[in-house]
Parts: C-alpha cells; structure tokens; sequence
C-alpha cells in the first residue's frame, strides 16, 4: 500500500487500454452472473452464464495482471520489507522480481502445454460452444508478458 500524498503518475496507452479492458471483462462478468441470480429468483434461466463468466473473467483477470504488473504494484509484505535497510530492500526486491518471473514463467509454459494439448480437439464450452482457444491465448500472452516484464527489471536490479 503507497501512502503518499503524491498525485499518481499518469498512465499510458497501454495502461489505459489494460484498464478498459479488464473493467469491460469485470462489468460483463457481474452483469452475468447478477441476471443469473436474479433469473433464479424469478423463474427464468439465463442459460450459459458460469461460461460467459468465465470467459469474462479471463480477460478482467488478464488485464490486472499485466496492470499491476506494469506499475509495479505487486503485493509486498510491509512488515519486512519496511524495516529493512537500503541494502536489503534491494535485495528482497531483486529476490521478488526472480520469483515473479519464474512464477509467470511456470504459468505460461503451463498453459502453453494445456493449450497445444487441446488446440486439435477444438474445445469449446458445453452450452453455448463458445471456443476457449482465444481465451487461453490472452492469458498466455499476459502471463507471458509479466514474466518477460519482471525479468527485465530484474537484469536492471543487476546493472544498479
């Protein structure tokens, strides 16, 4: 958590882009899943919604990840970290950038297998045979992109 009283930074393109992005996945998201509530409430079914709100999700989940990630806004535990001097602030940060790399390294492999497995069989959801291919490839491309980013700022920790 940031406690100071500067204004944020402004965002960029691609910030802006992350943000409608995700709000839109987000929105569509709990716009489904709210009729579908209220569907059972009142007798109507809305057929298909957990696929549209998982499908949904992917994007929302997507977008703050590649966010959060482009700010450098991961969560961090202050207890530590704050207590911590210069010299091992740095390095709890180089040990944290190396970890989030392997992690969305590890992430987007895994995907990767899972999505070449499956990419003959043309998988798609149940009801409304919505095809999961695009899908998967958002969240490679953004798990992907967050261990290229962390990597990166990882080589610059080294050169300071």
């Amino acid at each position: 958590m940031d406690n100071t009283d500067e204004a944020p930074e402004s965002l960029s393109r691609a910030q802006r882009f992350l943000i409608f992005t995700g709000s839109v996945g987000l929105i569509g998201a709990m716009a489904t899943d709210a009729l579908a509530v209220l569907g059972r409430h009142t007798g109507f079914a809305v057929v298909g919604s957990i696929e549209i709100f998982q499908v949904a999700l992917v994007v929302a989940l997507s977008s703050a990840i590649l966010m959060v990630s482009l700010m450098n806004r991961h969560a961090t535990v202050d207890l530590i970290v704050g207590r911590a001097s210069g010299r091992t602030k740095s390095m709890l940060a180089q040990i944290g950038r190396v970890a989030l790399a392997i992690t969305f390294g590890l992430l987007a492999f895994g995907s990767i297998w899972v999505a070449f497995d499956l990419w003959p069989t043309t998988e798609m959801t149940e009801l409304l045979a919505i095809r999961l291919a695009p899908f998967r490839m958002i969240w490679i491309t953004a798990c992907t992109l967050a261990a290229l980013h962390f990597a990166v700022a990882f080589v610059k920790g080294l050169r300071k």
